[in-house]
């Protein structure tokens, strides 16, 4: 990748870890709330449906002045993280993953509920009378026929946390090398002189990175299907 330069080259290998962990820190919870969702009949079920997808329609900036509240140094939960486990989030890198993985959420836990929800009960049933506990159940049925909905929900949260811009910058800053990612790289560049061609050269590669997220959830998702299709028969 001769055409980048070094800093590039770090831009973007820190935007990859930045949604990779963010990624993976809110799979498992994504997994469970779009279980409790689909399947689920309890009080406050919309309240947790809509909190579930603020972060879509609030502004980022919201999103991130929030996180600097409770997870900044001198926030209640910040304060308790770096005094007892000496975890910080503001102004490090991790703070930009706890931001993506928060505005990727929604999408995640959307395409992963609606996969739970097209899985047909009458199997879940059948395992359970079989003596399969609830847990078993979903970890043998459920989950396996809701591959494609994860599948769908991972990439789509990786390529929204690519992008994330407005609450990292607020909650974590722009600081080169820790938390720099591809969006306030750009942004940086389009308000210094000659920093064009830069700022062009990150917004392609962060436009062919999406591309390939989606373009992979989309050849994914279908090869889950027809090898579900195939085993059905």
């Amino acid at each position: 990748m001769g055409w980048l330069s070094a800093d590039e080259l770090g831009i973007i290998l820190l935007s990859l870890r930045v949604a990779a962990v963010s990624v993976l820190g809110s799979l498992p919870l994504a997994v469970l709330v779009a279980y409790v969702l689909a399947r689920g009949r309890f009080p406050g079920k919309t309240l947790l449906d809509v909190a579930v997808h603020l972060p879509l329609v609030l502004p980022p900036v919201v999103i991130g002045f929030a996180l600097l509240v409770l997870f900044g140094k001198h926030g209640p939960i910040g304060r308790l993280l770096s005094e007892h486990f000496g975890i910080v989030f503001a102004f490090r890198w991790t703070g930009a993953a706890l931001a993506a993985g928060i505005m990727g959420f929604p999408l995640m836990v959307r395409a992963i509920r609606l996969s739970i929800e097209g899985v047909d009960r009458r199997l879940e049933t059948a395992a359970r009378t079989l003596g399969g506990a609830r847990l078993w159940v979903f970890a043998s049925v459920t989950l396996p026929l809701a591959i494609p909905g994860l599948i769908t929900g991972v990439l789509l949260s990786f390529a929204r946390s690519l992008g994330e811009f407005g609450a990292t910058i607020t909650f974590v800053s722009n600081i080169p090398g820790e938390t720099e990612t591809l969006p306030l790289a750009i942004y940086s560049f389009t308000q210094v002189p000659g920093g064009d061609a830069q700022a062009l050269r990150l917004s392609l590669v962060a436009v062919a990175l999406s591309a390939v997220a989606l373009a992979a959830s989309q050849w994914l998702s279908g090869s889950a299907r027809r090898g579900g299709r195939d085993d059905r028969r």
